[in-house]
């Protein structure tokens, strides 16, 4: 079942065949697609050392290619600034082999998802990601400001999209009590100016070592945003005391605190019925980081 109703399929046939007509000199490696979570790509490991990643998602090529080339420009400046490995940009593909958009390879690496290996139990993995968190913040803006209509800009934004999010939770969620939560959640005020921010700091894009963070994906979201934007981590990856251990670490407010958490009820919200039938763990994902944020108001 495709999570998008524009959703382009690829299959391994077409990404040896593109492997072989662009990048002839990695012809000879195994191509393993990646079972995941994700919703942006289609991700398949290219030998040992490399990810090819496909968007989706149909659209313009030229448009595809300006997004590509922006998400690489973005991974390669978090790599630089993370004290966490991060995949670093290889090479841009072109159209061909009946796949109609660019696609990009970048570095693989190695760990487990926190999908999949669970930390959010440990104090020290949430001492790590306050370092990661910590250093973006530390990066320099280069007097870039936040912009676009995802998340990190304004709460109050998003209201249209809230909407239709309480409309098609009817089914699923207690919505009467959902709707004063995103009333109030939509008032607070920002608390300082826009910081780096990975964007996305959810438990597919988190590698784990042990109990420790090993490493960040999915990085080309990195941008200036609200600072509580990448405080959704708080809600999508620790329980109570390791998720204490990251607010006291970062000397994060009460507002940055509980703008950090209207961030993640925004995120949880929407991928709970969008994905409730095309990809059910990442909407199980969605209704944990939800139940974490209604215990959090008992």
């Amino acid at each position: 079942m495709t999570m998008h109703d524009d959703q382009v399929d690829v299959t391994d046939e077409i990404v040896a065949n593109l492997i072989r007509e662009q990048f002839p000199q990695w012809s000879g490696k195994a191509i393993q697609p990646l079972s995941s979570t994700g919703t942006v790509n289609a991700i398949f490991r290219i030998g040992d050392d490399l990810a090819a990643r496909f968007p989706l998602r149909l659209a313009d090529a030229a448009d595809a290619l300006a997004v590509l080339e922006q998400e690489a420009q973005a991974s390669a400046e978090l790599a630089q600034v993370s004290c966490f490995p991060a995949p670093e940009p290889v090479a841009l593909g072109k159209p061909g082999a009946g796949y109609p958009m660019p696609w990009s390879i970048q570095t693989w690496l190695p760990g487990t998802i926190a999908s999949d290996a669970d930390p959010s139990g440990s104090d020290a993995f949430a001492e790590d990601l306050a370092a990661f968190i910590a250093a973006l913040r530390n990066a320099d803006t280069r007097g870039r400001l936040f912009s676009g209509d995802n998340r990190g800009g304004v709460l109050a934004d998003h209201d249209d999209w809230m909407a239709k999010c309480f409309e098609e939770s009817k089914c699923l969620l207690d919505v009467p009590r959902l709707r004063p939560m995103w009333s109030r959640f939509r008032e607070l005020p920002r608390s300082g100016a826009d910081v780096m921010s990975h964007g996305d700091l959810i438990p597919g894009n988190v590698l784990v070592a042990g109990d420790r963070l090993g490493g960040v994906l999915d990085t080309g979201g990195f941008g200036p945003a609200d600072p509580a934007l990448d405080l959704v981590s708080a809600w999508h990856l620790l329980q109570p005391g390791p998720r204490e251990v990251l607010r006291r670490t970062l000397v994060c407010d009460e507002l940055e605190w509980e703008r950090g958490k209207a961030w993640a009820f925004e995120q949880a919200m929407g991928v709970i019925w969008y994905y409730v039938e095309t990809n059910p763990p990442m909407s199980r994902m969605g209704r944990r980081t939800l139940d974490r944020i209604l215990e959090s108001t008992e």
